[in-house]
């Protein structure tokens, strides 16, 4: 998964996010209006309605209350259109952040983060800060993997 030719370079721990716009299942979503509110978890997953991507959603959505404690909201991001979000969100009963739509990988080249056949996003995640400063870079996130999730909350400034 790296950058390809002629793309921006991959934004490093420390550097200033690329911001985006899309639209999402809460209406259009631009990443730097929403650093201006709170520290952001972009969570970049694979495909609606698959077993590993479900699995990180359902991480994100069983820990919300402690990630908006830490004064974060999470964006969830795939290449998938508004309707097979829509219909992912109902599939688990809702879920209390959005998911936006990036069909043209625009979010997804900026962050360096195109899969291998260059037509979605691969599993990654992001912690910025209200400054908009990479705080925490997970290119490759596994959901199975505690040591990786637990990053993702000291770099939200969590205790553990």
């Amino acid at each position: 998964m790296s950058a390809c030719a002629g793309s921006p370079p991959m934004p490093d721990v420390g550097e200033q996010a690329p911001d985006f716009e899309l639209p999402s299942t809460s209406g259009d979503i631009r990443l730097s209006e929403a650093i201006g509110r709170s520290k952001v978890v972009l969570a970049f997953y694979y495909e609606d309605a698959t077993p590993v991507c479900s699995n990180e959603l359902s991480m994100l959505r069983e820990d919300h209350e402690l990630v908006r404690e830490l004064g974060a909201e999470v964006i969830a991001v795939s290449a998938d259109n508004l309707a097979s979000h829509e219909a992912f969100v109902e599939r688990f009963g809702g879920l209390p952040f959005p998911l936006a739509s990036d069909e043209k990988l625009e979010a997804a080249k900026v962050f360096g983060v195109v899969d291998d056949t260059g037509k979605r996003s691969g599993r990654a995640v992001f912690v910025i800060d209200r400054g908009g400063k990479l705080l925490h870079a997970e290119r490759w996130f596994q959901p199975g993997n505690p040591s990786q999730y637990e990053a993702i909350f000291r770099a939200l400034g969590l205790d553990l």
